[in-house]
């Protein structure tokens, strides 16, 4: 049986302009559970895999319960947390809790205050690259330039340990997506929507460089195009700190 996305308001759908986004807490429930139903139909999450969160205020966060498919996620099995991880409100009655990798969403908040979403899937072919050792922190394909920038991948740690947290802290202060090798992604946003649509763009960058790769030998973008492609990303204020070194490093733009 093919499970339909949780219907959304009336009054309201997505994509949206990001100044239209929901500012209800109930608006922004369903827009978890409608993009938590997108990643298991896409296949970027399986089972009760992966994670999404949003900010509610400076302090508050929604975020999804551990052990509960994202194909079936309700509105009401949201869980809100504290800023700093600690959930006030235990909901054991309904035997739902805070999600096992509640500290990498602690953690991406914590470093930058323009976060307001956060998304941990396992996208297939970007997970695959990282177990071959192919690395997304080059400058192949245009649009991964403009939006994710550099693709950084952080070393092997388990999800839940402090060692994959204080990675995590580290890249994501300057970067919109980041790898975790053998496990899965972070994409992060202004919104969740947003973040969302990070991954998309981090998977279908995945699927071409791997498509290339079976075809020949990958020929980097002259740092010349690169150039006005980083132009653009300046345009779009989707420059982040260090950009101006990494992309010097890896892509002769300097």
């Amino acid at each position: 049986m093919t499970l339909s996305p949780i219907p959304l308001p009336p009054e309201r759908a997505w994509p949206i302009d990001a100044e239209l986004m929901p500012r209800s807490e109930s608006s922004l429930r369903s827009l978890i559970c409608h993009v938590a139903r997108l990643m298991h139909q896409f296949r970027f999450v399986a089972g009760a895999a992966g994670s999404i969160s949003a900010r509610l205020s400076e302090s508050r966060v929604l975020i999804t319960p551990a052990g509960v498919a994202k194909s079936l996620l309700q509105p009401d099995q949201l869980m809100i947390i504290s800023i700093d991880g600690s959930h006030p409100n235990p909901d054991g009655e309904r035997g739902l809790r805070a999600d096992d990798e509640l500290a990498m969403h602690v953690a991406c908040y914590a470093a930058r205050p323009d976060i307001a979403g956060v998304v941990h899937a396992h996208p297939p072919m970007a997970v695959a690259l990282t177990l071959a050792g192919i690395s997304l922190r080059t400058c192949i394909v245009p649009e991964a330039v403009v939006m994710l920038g550099l693709i950084p991948t952080t070393p092997f740690a388990p999800p839940d340990s402090p060692e994959a947290a204080n990675a995590i802290r580290l890249l994501i202060a300057q970067h919109d997506a980041l790898l975790m090798a053998g496990h899965g992604s972070l994409t992060v946003g202004a919104d969740v929507w947003n973040a969302y649509l990070r991954l998309e763009t981090l998977e279908h960058t995945a699927f071409i460089v791997h498509s290339a790769r079976q075809l020949g030998p990958i020929a980097p973008l002259p740092p010349d195009q690169v150039a006005v492609l980083l132009e653009t990303r300046r345009a779009l204020h989707l420059w982040r700190e260090g950009d101006a070194e990494r992309f010097c490093e890896a892509c002769g733009v300097c």
